[in-house]
């Protein structure tokens, strides 16, 4: 080892800890020194280093003198004096998400303003501190117009100076600073009430009065980052909801830490997508802010959403400074507007949910009840019992109660059977021929259809016809995300965004018109979904239409024809300008590709395959082995039934249907997008200009749930139309028990003369005899007779399309066969 020669003996690795603490402490006097000693001369706008150093000095290493009187006020100027000038200039990092909230209510405030007058519009912003939030809103709403007062309300004098100097140069005169407690701000205090005269101040009332304005109040109410550093925090929660007004939106944004065992149970949050922080973060982010008193104990969150019903929630994490997991929250009164009571608002969704009629009486409290106690317990939904408990309980409603649609209906979202999808949709084109189900169908006005979801293209088609109403039904949470992202984007978006979107599955600004434009248009759940996954329209290469369950086939195409050198033939393919020439580049160069045995053994046959990329569960490959079994036996092998499937479902459509000109089924599989010449109804100019009109979506219900589970809880004789598509190829032909308890349930639905619309694998369905036994009379719209059947539509996925029409009631159903229905709940006393 080599010496430094001499005595002298190294230097102890302690001392050298000591030497550096000894120069920190010096570095940080002078830099202190300096600092007391010299004002800057623009103290509006430092330099960074200086801002920088100032924030640092102030949150680290500043000696805490606040707590002399005990007073609050005290103990944030003590905070926030020294960095007042500076505080805009070093939180632009630190205070994630403040634009997210303020573009959310203002989303919510533009869409409610289309339903008041215009006038006495009022914001309120607890802890504004500089001011920064209501200037930041001027790139939303233009605030000197748009709201006829706003008041920024906080306790420390240094950052109120900053703020009325800020209103002072930006010449907004609607603007009031507000220099005090948030609990005794009471808005009559300042404004004058509806008949013109200004109410008097009342020191004798009480600030913490939990009585509703009637009249009047705050449209908007506004937290950044303050709750986490108010100590009573109780009581300001509680003076909120009397400051609000009627129909007003709360926002909060702020730092949280929590434990889904915390929320896990609560249905009322609005879903609690990357809400939960591992024991790390907890431990580390509330040691870490409790240096400067920000406390990030979760009982502040969870008192807002107690307090009042929510509107939308997210949860993400500021990765700049090591994941700091923040929280943006809108909320309103708890109790709905629409009513004096809940009860109401809960009778008239169940209604809507379940088809049954709502009535509306003078005295509606005791007509509810009794209404309830005759009603059968079969037709109430899972909507109508959860609530309940929810009332019972003095909790909120679920959120869905507070969206400004009630066509997204409640679920549980914490269930195995939802959660089984891990959050992935399998379609994001549905593969039915639109074209062939108006054909079938005929909807007229007075139709009710209830359809499978799925990525919700037949559901729009359906609604240009204008039915009474549409229920949309499906098992996986991110199937009707998507639907109901589309009628977002219907109801708020111009046609060329909207384009863009589904059109040509792409929008570089899909994230800014998610928030500014979509959110008041969605739910909660569905909020969250999109704002997590926004990078599938912005960033994502492939774009919508390459991802979802279905994204595996159309890659493993891509990677077929790359090792077959086949992709030019494809790209030629789709420029193919008449039938023939198409069916030249597919007989000559693709099929002999796709169509080999080998990619067919290998890949296509495998039912992990089939049931990932194609969504082709192990019943139905057993109906096409079995068909193929029949017609060909002694080539009776799995590999074989579905070559022979691929042959009679592709060849069809490359010689029999324009592809590029009319064909968007193989189309978007093929190129990924829809062009202007060639897409479904619903991406027509015409039907967004239909679908956009305001209530084109009224009649619309998307249940979350089983086709089983929705059927029960539907009133008898009420549908018209039921389109199950393949879904009944699923169920175990060895135990047709469930297969007929759905036809059953199909029977009970639907009125006498009511159709059900199926598509299968199988050229006749062995589940026929089932609505035959049930009453039904079947009918086949198409099916396959060989390999070299023509196309029974532009998709030809399936080997058949049958309707079965009612004929007959069935006798009424035993108590066993509608156990799934659950409890009954007969009065609605709370």
């Amino acid at each position: 080892m080599a010496s430094l020669g001499g005595n002298i003996l190294p230097p102890d690795p302690h001392i050298r800890i000591y030497l550096a603490g000894v120069a920190v402490v010096l570095l940080v006097g002078i830099c202190s020194s300096t600092l007391i000693t010299k004002k800057p001369k623009d103290s509006e706008n430092p330099t960074i280093i200086l801002s920088l150093w100032l924030f640092l000095y102030s949150c680290f290493f500043k000696p805490y003198d606040g707590d002399s009187n005990g007073n609050q006020q005290d103990a944030l100027e003590s905070f926030y004096k020294k960095q007042a000038g500076v505080y805009d200039a070093t939180r632009k990092t630190l205070l994630k998400g403040r634009e997210d909230m303020l573009a959310l209510a203002a989303a919510q405030l533009v869409f409610r303003a289309k339903n008041d007058d215009g006038k006495g519009r009022v914001w309120v912003d607890v802890g504004g501190g500089t001011g920064w939030n209501i200037e930041a809103m001027s790139n939303f709403v233009n605030v000197a117009e748009f709201f006829d007062s706003v008041y920024l309300v906080d306790l420390s004098p240094s950052l109120c100076d900053v703020a009325r100097r800020r209103f002072e140069r930006l010449g907004w005169n609607n603007v009031k600073v507000i220099c005090d407690d948030a609990r005794k701000f009471r808005l009559e205090d300042y404004e004058p009430i509806s008949q013109g005269k200004r109410s008097p101040a009342s020191p004798n009332r009480s600030h913490f009065s939990k009585e509703r304005v009637s009249d009047g109040g705050a449209n908007l109410i506004t937290m950044s980052y303050s709750l986490s550093m108010i100590p009573d925090y109780y009581s300001v929660i509680d003076s909120l909801s009397s400051l609000l007004a009627p129909n007003g939106i709360i926002g909060v944004i702020d730092f949280y830490v929590q434990s889904q065992v915390d929320v896990n149970f609560r249905n009322y949050t609005g879903g609690l997508v990357k809400r939960h922080v591992n024991f790390f973060g907890r431990t580390f982010w509330r040691a870490w802010f409790d240096i400067d008193r920000v406390a990030l104990e979760p009982g502040r969150r969870d008192y807002l959403e107690y307090r009042f019903g929510t509107v939308l929630n997210v949860n993400k994490r500021n990765y700049v400074l090591g994941a700091i997991p923040y929280y943006v929250w809108l909320g309103t009164h708890k109790q709905p507007s629409s009513s004096s009571l809940p009860h109401e608002i809960v009778e008239k969704v169940d209604a809507l949910v379940t088809e049954s009629p709502y009535l509306h009486p003078a005295d509606h409290t005791s007509a509810l009840s009794c209404a309830v106690e005759k009603a059968a317990p079969e037709i109430r939904s899972k909507v109508f019992d959860t609530a309940i408990v929810n009332l019972s309980s003095n909790l909120p409603l679920p959120s869905f109660f507070y969206q400004n649609h009630h066509y997204r209906i409640y679920y549980d979202d914490q269930l195995k059977k939802h959660t089984q999808f891990n959050d992935e949709y399998i379609y994001a084109f549905t593969w039915e021929d639109s074209r062939v189900d108006e054909r079938i169908l005929k909807l007229k006005s007075d139709d009710v259809v209830l359809a499978i979801t799925s990525a919700g293209d037949n559901l729009l088609s359906y609604a240009l016809q204008s039915p009474a109403r549409i229920h949309a039904v499906d098992l996986n949470p991110a199937q009707n995300h998507l639907l109901e992202l589309k009628v977002a984007a219907y109801s708020s978006l111009p046609y060329e965004d909207f384009w863009k979107m589904f059109g040509e599955g792409k929008h570089a600004n899909f994230r800014s018109l998610l928030i500014s434009k979509m959110s008041p248009h969605l739910s909660s759940r569905a909020f969250q979904y999109w704002l997590n996954n926004h990078q599938i329209f912005s960033t994502s290469k492939g774009g919508l239409y390459d991802t979802g369950g279905s994204k595996h086939a159309i890659r493993i195409f891509r990677w077929v024809t790359r090792v077959f050198g086949c992709r030019s033939a494809v790209k030629q393919l789709l420029a193919a300008k008449t039938l023939n020439e198409q069916r030249e580049i597919w007989r000559d160069r693709i099929r002999p590709a796709l169509m080999s045995r080998l990619v067919s053994r290998f890949v296509v046959s495998q039912e992990a395959f089939l049931w990932t990329a194609l969504g082709v569960p192990r019943n139905q490959l057993a109906m096409i082995e079995e068909d193929h079994a029949a017609s060909a036996p002694a080539q009776n092998t799995r590999s074989r039934a579905v070559w022979e499937y691929m042959v009679s479902t592709l060849d069809p459509v490359a010689e029999s249907t324009h592809i590029a000109a009319d064909n968007p089924y193989y189309l978007v599989a093929l190129d990924g997008r829809y062009a202007r010449r060639c897409h479904p109804a619903y991406l027509a100019p015409a039907a967004h200009a239909r679908l956009s009109r305001p209530g084109a979506f009224d009649g619309l219900r998307i249940h979350t749930d089983s086709l089983d589970e929705v059927l029960a809880r539907v009133a008898p004789n009420s549908l018209t139309v039921a389109v199950v598509m393949d879904s009944m190829d699923w169920f175990d032909a060895g135990s047709g028990a469930a297969a007929a308890q759905q036809v059953a349930r199909l029977n009970r639905a639907l009125r006498v003369g009511g159709r059900v619309l199926l598509r299968s694998a199988a050229r006749r369905p062995w589940y026929l005899a089932e609505f035959a036994r049930c009453g039904f009379v079947t009918k086949c719209h198409g099916a396959r007779d060989g390999t070299r059947s023509p196309c029974i539509d532009r998709v030809n996925m399936y080997a058949s399309c049958w309707v079965c029409t009612k004929v007959e009631n069935l006798a009424p159903p035993t108590p066993e066969m509608d156990s799934v229905a659950g409890p009954e709940v007969t009065s609605l006393q709370i």
